[in-house]
């Protein structure tokens, strides 16, 4: 598959997250066997799947999802890098129900399903009620993860970003999945066949994810605008977070904790995450970052709803210093 992109295009490409495709995702993996996810991350997620394992909407949502697709209604295209849950969810309730109905034909056609799952699907009241269980499992699954996770996927868009100011779209887009390139004025998917249509000056949507992990997903039907979604940059830290080692000398000098937090800022990352990562407490961590601010160890920047802090110059020079010395 290839996507021919024009200049028009290049200036209204945009990014996005997407609770509700994560959230999907997610469940999917929970409900069987997931080989691209370790089993020591999913199993953070055990103990709230449990409260809705036995849902019955539960079989009705993943009937309505393969390996190669999944219904539009119910994963309804994300507005930006502020996208909640809850307008995913008020989106969702929102469609109209015979475009529902149409997908849930097609689905159906291709797998069997029991009578309760029918009856839960051709119900008037199908979004209300699939809406109402993502809305539970959201609550009981992903909610309280969900922080680290959007913390990761916004690291990644500030980090292609900058590569697209440094050095092109070319740089922004290396890396998006496997056998994904950038090539002559396109980008090309060899994980993909199909048309793909123009983007006609409309630009195209690319969709950090840590749930596609390490495949990619390609959108090319309305309502959706033409998206990529891709796996995140530094997954594999959300999937087993270590600290960094610190240098002993760094630690005399501004204590264990803010050394550990300048040491782990190689990279772009919210308090939320660092506190993940260290097992401190969110307020602690924002107070040692603002010291390291204020000293110009540190960078900060907004992505989305998060500011994300980087090691400045100056504390790259510190740390490397430190680190030489040990």
């Amino acid at each position: 598959m290839r996507i021919e992109v024009g200049a028009e295009d290049l200036l209204r490409t945009r990014f996005a997250v997407s609770p509700i495709f994560e959230l999907q995702n997610l469940l999917r993996a929970l409900a069987s066997p997931a080989p691209g996810f370790p089993e020591t991350w999913l199993a953070r997620f055990r103990s709230g799947f449990d409260r809705v394992r036995t849902d019955p909407c539960l079989t009705a949502v993943l009937a309505l999802k393969t390996t190669r697709s999944g219904a539009n209604f119910y994963s309804p295209p994300p507005r930006g890098m502020g996208q909640t849950i809850e307008r995913d969810l008020a989106a969702i309730r929102a469609w109209p129900l015979g475009a529902a109905r149409e997908e849930i034909d097609f689905y159906l056609a291709r797998r069997r399903v029991t009578a309760a799952t029918r009856s839960i699907l051709y119900a008037d009241t199908v979004l209300d009620r699939l809406a109402d269980f993502l809305e539970r499992a959201w609550s009981s699954v992903l909610a309280p993860e969900w922080p680290p996770i959007r913390a990761v996927c916004e690291r990644d868009v500030l980090h292609r970003s900058a590569e697209l100011g440094r050095a092109g779209w070319a740089a922004a887009l290396a890396g998006l999945g496997p056998r994904v390139r950038w090539r002559d004025g396109g980008v090309e998917l060899a994980a993909h066949r199909g048309s793909f249509g123009t983007l006609g000056g409309a630009g195209l949507l690319l969709v950090p994810s840590v749930t596609i992990w390490p495949g990619t997903a390609v959108y090319c039907d309305d309502p959706w605008p033409k998206a990529i979604v891709y796996p995140v940059r530094g997954v594999g830290a959300l999937f087993e977070p270590s600290p960094p080692v610190v240098p002993d000398a760094l630690a005399a000098l501004l204590g264990r904790s803010r050394a550990q937090l300048l040491t782990a800022l190689g990279e772009a990352a919210s308090t939320t995450h660092l506190a993940a990562v260290f097992g401190l407490a969110t307020g602690a961590v924002g107070d040692h970052l603002a010291v390291l601010h204020r000293a110009g160890l540190v960078d900060r920047a907004r992505s989305g709803r998060s500011v994300l802090y980087s090691r400045s110059p100056l504390g790259d020079a510190v740390v490397h210093g430190a680190t030489a010395d040990d």
